[in-house]
């Protein structure tokens, strides 16, 4: 695939320089030295929190949260972080979520939950459900559920889990989602060397969380294993072009819509994986976290986005 043209060069110049922090290679580093290299990626991007946000960390049993609010409320969103189940925490999505929580106006609870290898499958996925249902007895309001890259796995795989027996969650959001699509087709081969994650990054990332082989039947380690789609809630999905995990998005909503589902997929032309750091550099993706944080708010007034 050739991305001159593809790209353009304010994303180029996200893609250089985040490659100054952390390697292309960076998923033949030692655990260690993957987390090291990634938390200095994102202090290198982060911005801040705008001011008007307060934050306050606690914990549910061994889980962290951090709760952020602008003061206004209507509906909780539960933020899993990216970073492939063996990076990232409260602090390396810090910003975007004060930034989510800002332009929305509703509460933001980041959950810190168990990373691989010292965990595996399914402690991070049942990390995420625990924080969900604490979420929950918080509070009456409406909740949505939210991740980017691996986090985006554990907000489908909660839903997939809880549907038909909560009413509370409104809607999910992923952000290039890491689903369990198939390795050998489309956008996995399409976009096997693209910029920021290559399908040898995805298989790394895949087979770390497990012992063994990974389970070919566990929707809670890959949602796209489901064999049923029904029953969940409007699922808004964006993806990213240039990106192995680009086809896992549109095959997931494809199969909510077969299910007689709300779901709606976007497919941001022209950038990569790991975008958000760039929505403050780069045009194209500032213009999609405009739209994330669009379809939260919509979603979480129970109104279908873009219908109003």
């Amino acid at each position: 695939m050739d991305y001159s043209d593809l790209i353009d060069p304010a994303m180029w110049q996200f893609i250089r320089a985040t490659a100054r922090h952390y390697p292309a290679d960076a998923a033949e580093l030692s655990i260690a030295e993957q987390r090291r290299v990634y938390d200095a990626m994102c202090r290198a991007f982060a911005v801040g929190r705008p001011d008007h946000i307060t934050v306050v960390d606690s914990r549910v049993g061994a889980v962290g949260l951090r709760h952020y609010s602008a003061g206004g409320g209507g509906a909780s969103i539960v933020y899993f972080h990216g970073g492939g189940f063996v990076m990232g925490g409260l602090d390396s999505h810090d910003d975007v979520c004060a930034e989510i929580c800002a332009a929305t106006g509703y509460d933001v609870i980041a959950v810190d939950y168990r990373l691989a290898p010292e965990h595996r499958h399914p402690a991070m996925f049942d990390d995420a459900l625990v924080a969900t249902r604490h979420v929950f007895n918080m509070s009456s309001q409406p909740v949505l559920l939210c991740g980017d890259s691996a986090g985006g796995n554990l907000a489908a795989a909660v839903a997939h889990t809880l549907r038909n027996t909560v009413t509370q969650i409104t809607g999910q959001l992923l952000i290039y989602p890491a689903l369990g699509g198939d390795l050998a087709s489309g956008s996995y081969v399409r976009h096997a060397a693209a910029p920021m994650l290559s399908r040898d990054d995805v298989i790394f990332y895949q087979t770390i969380r497990v012992e063994g082989q990974p389970p070919c039947d566990d929707p809670t380690y890959a949602p796209l294993m489901d064999r049923e789609f029904a029953g969940l809630p409007p699922t808004v999905v964006i993806s990213a072009e240039c990106d192995p995990l680009s086809d896992d998005g549109r095959d997931y909503c494809e199969r909510i819509a077969t299910a007689d589902g709300m779901s709606y997929w976007i497919n941001e032309p022209g950038l990569v994986h790991g975008y958000l750091r760039a929505r403050h550099s780069v045009p194209r993706a500032e213009q999609s976290f405009a739209r994330i944080t669009s379809a939260l708010h919509d979603l979480g007034r129970g109104v279908w986005p873009g219908d109003d």
